[in-house]
């Protein structure tokens, strides 16, 4: 890497910084030079600070609208990563989601960038979703997939076996020529074993508060709780993303938390602290890309309770490092929750089996190193070729 140029284009800040930050500071290490193109301060400063001074160059993005539905704001923000793409001339781009991948990677084959990478982390609301605008939108994202993609000559990267199957087929390849990449890597020494606090169960959520994450269905596992008078408290620890379709409000999140059935803590900077005081992890999510989350608390020895669809299930092997309930199952997923609770043999069980599973397939060493061998093929290819 050592001399090259590095351009990520990301939709914000605050999810590069959450998820890619120490991919690209590996980067870094390894002698690249490394540029960001997102939209910044839609969270506060933090987030760009704290990239800034892991040595990574920060361009703000000021036409990018991550979930709008204008096409002439669209055309702006794909004509402003072009013009920066041919400013920095990089060797390399790598756009990450769905805007940026669909914009960012034509904007990067205009500029005659030699080498590009897309990776989409999951479907989310678009292929996910039943509403009238997600069932509008999803041939139009499919059609411009297939633009921006297929022709072959951008690298494809997904982050579970089942996204790589759908994301060859809506861009015309084989699965085989779409890179499957396990999650963005957990630090092991952050993320390490403790054991379980003393007191009350405790049931944790971590993440965007969505209904897409199955929020919904988590109140009505944690109503089913109290009926069923199980000593559990649900944590909901977490931000509404307001910019998203199935955003919970923050007033549905007040009143449930009054009427004592979840305990929702805001967000925090702090996550290993939040699975050091929980006993078990929960994410009742429609479908992710690989669920993070998840994948923290496997690393601090919590089992999990998640559903049994893409992301989550590559994330959490039923049975061994945690249990799996059908989607949108409320009963089920109470009833999986509540046998963990009376269990506290099989959470240990199934949390020793985790943490051994996240140090041998989830850890931060190796996925950047698949990033980066990766990187340096797509590198050899181009300068061969050119």
């Amino acid at each position: 890497m050592e001399g090259r140029r590095i351009l990520w284009i990301v939709a914000e800040d605050w999810f590069f910084g959450l998820h890619y930050l120490p991919l690209a500071e590996a980067l870094v290490t390894a002698g690249a030079e490394v540029h960001l193109a997102a939209r910044v301060g839609q969270r506060g400063p933090a987030a760009q600070i704290a990239i800034e001074a892991a040595g990574i160059a920060v361009h703000p993005l000021t036409n990018l609208d991550r979930t709008g539905l204008n096409p002439r704001a669209d055309l702006a923000a794909e004509a402003e990563m072009t013009a920066l793409c041919r400013r920095l001339a990089p060797d390399l781009v790598q756009t990450v989601a769905i805007k940026p991948v669909l914009y960012g990677t034509v904007a990067a084959r205009k500029a005659g960038v030699p080498a590009i990478a897309a990776w989409l982390p999951g479907f989310g609301y678009v292929f996910t979703g039943s509403s009238l605008k997600a069932r509008v939108l999803r041939p139009m994202v499919s059609l411009l997939l297939r633009r921006a993609l297929g022709d072959g000559r951008v690298a494809a990267l997904a982050l579970n076996t089942d996204d790589q199957t759908t994301f060859a087929r809506l861009i015309g390849r084989t699965s085989e020529n779409v890179t499957v990449i396990p999650g963005t890597g957990v630090d092991l020494g952050r993320f390490s074993v403790s054991p379980e606090p003393g007191g009350p169960v405790i049931a944790s959520f971590v993440g965007r508060v969505l209904r897409e994450k199955g929020v919904e269905e988590l109140v009505a596992a944690a109503r089913l709780l109290r009926q069923r008078d199980i000593p559990v408290r649900i944590r909901v620890v977490g931000a509404p993303d307001t910019e998203n379709p199935t955003a919970v409000t923050e007033a549905e999140l007040q009143r449930w938390t009054a009427d004592g059935l979840i305990d929702w803590t805001g967000p925090t900077d702090d996550v290993p602290e939040v699975w050091r005081s929980s006993h078990i992890a929960v994410l009742p999510s429609h479908r992710e890309g690989l669920g993070m989350s998840l994948i923290e608390a496997a690393a601090c020895g919590r089992p999990a309770v998640t559903t049994d669809v893409p992301g989550c299930r590559q994330a959490v092997q039923d049975d061994e490092t945690g249990l799996l309930v059908p989607l949108k199952d409320p009963a089920a997923l109470a009833d999986a929750i509540g046998k963990l609770v009376f269990d506290p043999d099989l959470r240990h069980r199934l949390g020793q089996a985790a943490r051994f599973r996240a140090e041998a397939e989830f850890g931060l060493d190796a996925v950047r190193a698949q990033l980066m061998g990766l990187y340096r093929a797509l590198l050899s290819d181009r300068s061969t070729a050119r």
